[in-house]
């Protein structure tokens, strides 16, 4: 609603500033305050056929036409400084109201028509070889640029047309880690679109253009800091949908839980992790990151629960509404590999297309790799002296994930694993249940932190932003998301819900990949191309 008005707002000063202006170029003022009419009358006095002004009727398209009409709005009155320029970009009200108020700024003409009748007489004094009236032309000529100029106005609009693609329509990822080895390998580089599940507004405003969140990962220093400013900011607004987000589809998405987050060399944990592990121990006291909600760290999963389902892990198959989910095709567990005795090593499981970064930098010496089926058949199958054993939800290899991690990380989740999880309930925007003790766990962040609420529990009783009730309506879907490498995952089964207004995009293809995410191991060249949501 807030930019709606901003935009409201927006389009009643434009109006009202043009008003002189179109009076000193002999047009009827009240034409500016007219849609339609407006549009017509600016583009003819620049210099544009009236038709022009359909394209300002075309979404993202129209900025772009905006910018070049209210430039050359002001160029017509002789404005044509760079500032001047730029100033009629950000806010044109002002200088619109600053050139009607000035006696002495008068209308010159179509600044198109007069660049190109310069252009004609410059382009026939050339042929002619007047140097005489070349000299003159060029003394003359309003539209000159120097140098520097060009390539500054040439680097703004590559950065800004880059800018603006990156936060409206497609932005390039890389996948960091494996925790959807086996479709989607540590090195891939993708094309994600943001206008599939509906483009999302930005919501901070003043930040680095084509950085993220952060200018560098280390602390300290004056890049070791984030890439934006908090304050202002716009409330959360996504406009429509080309589709809806499927079972089984990858997703982009904010990591939910990352709204605090602690840096260290080695990863980024959100605040609930440090805590758990205590590792203040081990790493000392560290800066405390706050973000909102479209600066959070990407993530890429799988959505294997849409709200209102109801999901539950036995015995590592995933179950939808009391149904077997369908698994993805190269889902992977975690498995030691042995022959006679001894783990096998890395250039033996690279000739299987396993990725020895998988996980942990050293667990290939102990033969523990994370496989899926067709790895393990053809292991199972290279000899009776290979032994492919499947590893227990937690062991001592294991040390990142312990029964304490699984959401939501409270004694309601007793005897749950990564391999025996639920039965959980995904919420539904619209949807009412009755609050309890028992769970309340599973839905207090999303009363508190997700959906903006107040929330006490006095004597048994809960009171929600100061009322008592018994009941709860949420306001938002919400999704569940599983990396395919169902061992070394951090996702839904340790943080919780992913909400709906966390939703970035859907990955389209992979542009680029590098084997085991470093170039000195070559490129992937049969990945390149490939469908990301295909697999």
């Amino acid at each position: 609603m807030s930019v709606l008005i901003f935009l409201i707002v927006l389009y009643v000063l434009l109006g009202l500033s043009m008003m002189k202006l179109f009076e000193k170029a002999g047009i009827p003022g009240w034409k500016a305050l007219v849609p339609g009419i407006a549009a017509v009358e600016w583009c003819k006095m620049v210099g544009r056929k009236p038709a022009f002004a359909f394209w300002l009727l075309f979404p993202i398209v129209n900025i772009f036409i905006y910018a070049g009409l209210v430039i050359d709005m002001v160029r017509s009155f002789g404005k044509h400084s760079f500032w001047q320029a730029a100033m009629a970009v950000i806010y044109a009200p002002i200088p619109f109201f600053l050139i009607g108020r000035n006696p002495k700024d008068t209308y010159l003409g179509p600044i198109l028509e007069r660049e190109r009748e310069y252009h004609r007489l410059h382009a026939a004094a050339m042929e002619k070889g007047d140097k005489t009236a070349l000299r003159k032309l060029e003394a003359d000529n309003p539209f000159h640029k120097s140098a520097i100029r060009e390539w500054t106005e040439a680097i703004i609009f590559a950065v800004f047309a880059a800018a603006f693609i990156r936060m409206f329509l497609i932005e390039a990822y890389v996948i960091p880690t494996s925790s959807m080895e086996g479709t989607l390998r540590i090195g891939d580089f993708l094309f994600v679109s943001k206008a599939h599940y509906g483009i999302r507004t930005p919501m901070t405003v003043i930040q680095f253009p084509l950085i993220h969140n952060r200018f560098s990962q280390n602390q300290g220093g004056l890049l070791g800091r984030e890439s934006y400013l908090k304050e202002p900011s716009l409330p959360y607004y996504r406009l429509p949908a080309l589709e809806s987000i499927d079972h089984n589809e990858p997703v982009v998405f904010n990591f939910p839980t990352g709204d605090s987050t602690i840096l260290t060399p080695d990863r980024a944990y959100d605040i609930y992790q440090w805590r758990r592990h205590r590792l203040e121990r081990i790493y000392g006291k560290r800066e405390v990151i706050t973000r909102p909600i479209d600066k959070k760290d990407h993530y890429i999963k799988r959505c294997v629960g849409l709200p209102g389902d109801s999901l539950q892990i036995r015995g590592r198959q995933l179950y939808i509404n009391g149904q077997p989910a369908q698994n993805p095709t190269h889902m992977q567990f975690r498995y030691q590999v042995t022959k006679g005795g001894q783990a096998i090593g890395r250039g033996a499981m690279e000739a299987l297309g396993v990725n020895i970064t998988d996980w942990g930098g050293n667990a290939w010496k102990a033969g523990i790799y994370s496989l899926d089926q067709s790895q393990v058949d053809k292991l199972r199958a290279s000899g009776q002296d290979v032994k492919v054993d499947l590893l227990p939800p937690y062991s001592p290899a294991d040390p990142n994930f312990g029964p304490d991690d699984v959401f939501p990380n409270s004694d309601k989740t007793a005897g749950w694993t990564r391999d025996d999880y639920g039965p959980i309930y995904i919420p539904k925007a619209g949807a009412t249940i009755t609050l309890t003790t028992d769970n309340l766990p599973f839905y207090e962040r999303i009363i508190r932190v997700y959906e903006g609420n107040t929330l006490e529990v006095k004597g048994g009783n809960f009171v929600l932003n100061g009322q008592e009730t018994s009941t709860y309506t949420f306001k938002q879907n919400y999704y569940w998301m599983m990396g395919d490498n169902r061992h070394n995952s951090e996702d839904s089964r340790f943080w919780g819900y992913v909400p709906e207004d966390h939703v970035v995009g859907k990955p389209l293809f992979i542009w680029f990949s590098t084997k085991n995410g470093n170039m000195r191991d070559g490129i992937n060249w049969n990945r390149i191309f490939k469908s990301a949501s295909s697999m």
